[in-house]
């Protein structure tokens, strides 16, 4: 586990599309340099010959939030993604977020599971959103 390095963008872009994250309203690269312009340090990967897992952290002083939490489709089940989520974690509660959010896609119901193997729980919210800078 390690933070985030310039020279691992297309590594981690790539391991995204293999995950099925990207959507085209997203440009994954300015997500990434976005990323890099706040709290850089809570971005991080995995590597084992090469980059194997993913997860972008935040914290607004209220509330913690995880993105792009990936991992490679061929190492899932060896505890590569519950080890980069608490890796995550530390760093948050190092910070002293006492919640961590995140938010599953409607229909990704097959990594609801994982989640709720990591303690989280529905928050009985209603995610939405409204893009203010179109990429």
């Amino acid at each position: 586990m390690r933070p985030f390095e310039v020279g691992d963008t297309e590594e981690v872009v790539a391991l995204w599309d293999r995950c099925g994250l990207l959507r085209p309203w997203n440009d994954p690269r300015k997500d990434i340099e976005r990323k890099l312009t706040v709290q850089p340090e809570l971005f991080f990967v995995a590597e084992s010959d090469g980059v194997v897992a993913t997860a972008m952290a935040g914290y607004d002083g209220h509330r913690g939030w995880l993105y792009y939490v990936a991992v490679a489709p061929e190492r899932r089940g060896e505890g590569i993604g519950r080890d980069i989520v608490a890796h995550s974690e530390s760093a948050l509660t190092n910070l002293g977020c006492p919640k961590i959010n995140v938010q599953i896609r409607s229909g990704n119901d097959a990594v609801q599971s994982f989640w709720s193997g990591l303690g989280f729980e529905p928050d009985q919210a209603t995610g939405m959103g409204k893009r203010l800078i179109p990429d």
